[in-house]
């Protein structure tokens, strides 16, 4: 099946198999390997993309539910709202492993995007289901509220 998306800012069409995730297709496919296999069924986050501007975990995407759509991984999540979350990241050194980080950024950049002000409750909504291993979730939600803090300054 021919499937078409626009993949961080260009058009692709595709013939794949529509069942396949949209994480193989990216890594596999494309070779765009930022975007991590963590555990296979939207439990961990390191899979996070964005589709369309909303976050969704691409190892349970499948490749033909998404015909049409704009999908935006770490490689090219760019902007004031990512760029402000990666120094607040290097900042206050967030990842130790960095595994989870590409999943991380891209969720923190989401929520910036939609709500530039947002409360520790709504950080820890937005970025719930994304795991650390190394558990700096303190560490995550303070860089959140820096990059916040900058957006506004």
């Amino acid at each position: 099946m021919t499937i078409s998306l626009k993949i961080n800012g260009e058009d692709r069409t595709l013939d794949v198999d529509p069942d396949t995730p949209l994480l193989w297709v990216l890594r596999d496919e494309l070779r765009l390997t930022g975007t991590k296999f963590g555990c296979g069924i939207a439990q961990c986050g390191a899979c996070t993309v964005l589709l369309n501007g909303q976050t969704r975990r691409s190892c349970v995407t499948p490749i033909g539910a998404i015909d049409g759509y704009d999908v935006e991984t770490i490689e090219a999540v760019e902007g004031p709202e990512a760029e402000a979350v990666q120094a607040a990241w290097v900042d206050l050194n967030v990842p130790q492993c960095g595994y989870c980080q590409s999943g991380q950024v891209v969720a923190a950049t989401a929520l910036l995007r939609e709500m530039p002000k947002p409360t520790d409750e709504d950080i820890d909504n937005a970025m719930a289901g994304n795991l650390c291993r190394c558990a700096t979730y303190t560490r995550i939600r303070k860089a959140i509220r820096q990059a916040s803090d900058t957006l506004e300054a």
